[in-house]
């Protein structure tokens, strides 16, 4: 259940970012083609649109740096790093809740999309550094290609994993999915309140997390 979870908090931490900041908190990938598309077409990127990269870059080493400190208890990683994701949500919910009116340039709300980007980062890295084997929960287009493949193989009949492999990556797509469709709702009906969702998530993965037992040697 963790990773299906974690892909409702990314899809939809990203939608909120995306429709209230013009920013994609999960979705580097988006935030390169904006900024692509400004120099391009000449316009005017914003400054959180510029500091994503750079911060999304931070937050991805800080979560290595924690994995390391703690060699060998991969389960204790997973759960401070979930932790700093939910202090971080929350920080971008209470920060932007108390910031008024969206005005992308200014401090406050320069500051609340990094918040957003950084607890991205951290759950990008954490899959790959505490949940080896893990499909992303966060980028689609990888997920839409494994998925796929999966599928053709599980149909053939060549891969005893295949079908199981698709059925996991494609739980994942549907919470992506969903996530996105659940906080673009929230959006149009409580503005920056939609974060109350995959801040309420995040706590929900923290305590999934705290269940999960390490296997005995």
């Amino acid at each position: 259940m963790l990773p299906i979870v974690l892909s409702v908090i990314a899809g939809s931490a990203d939608i909120v970012s995306f429709l209230m900041l013009n920013l994609f908190s999960a979705h580097i990938t988006g935030n390169l083609a904006i900024l692509a598309a400004h120099v391009v077409g000449g316009g005017n990127p914003h400054i959180g649109q510029l500091l994503s990269i750079p911060v999304f870059l931070l937050g991805a080493a800080s979560t290595r740096y924690v994995a390391l400190s703690m060699p060998g208890d991969r389960f204790r990683a997973l759960r401070v790093l979930l932790a700093l994701q939910l202090v971080l949500l929350a920080a971008f919910l209470v920060v932007g809740a108390a910031s008024g009116e969206v005005d992308v340039d200014a401090p406050a709300w320069i500051l609340v999309g990094m918040l957003g980007v950084c607890a991205m980062a951290i759950q990008n890295g954490l899959v790959q550094v505490t949940l080896p084997g893990t499909p992303s929960t966060a980028v689609m287009t990888t997920n839409v290609t494994r998925f796929s493949l999966d599928t053709v193989e599980a149909i053939r009949g060549r891969d005893g994993g295949a079908f199981g492999r698709a059925v996991r990556t494609g739980a994942i797509i549907l919470g992506f999915v969903g996530g996105c469709g659940l906080g673009a709702v929230a959006v149009a009906a409580v503005g920056i309140w939609a974060m109350t969702l995959p801040v309420g998530l995040a706590a929900v993965a923290l305590v999934i997390s705290l269940r999960l037992i390490p296997p005995q040697a």
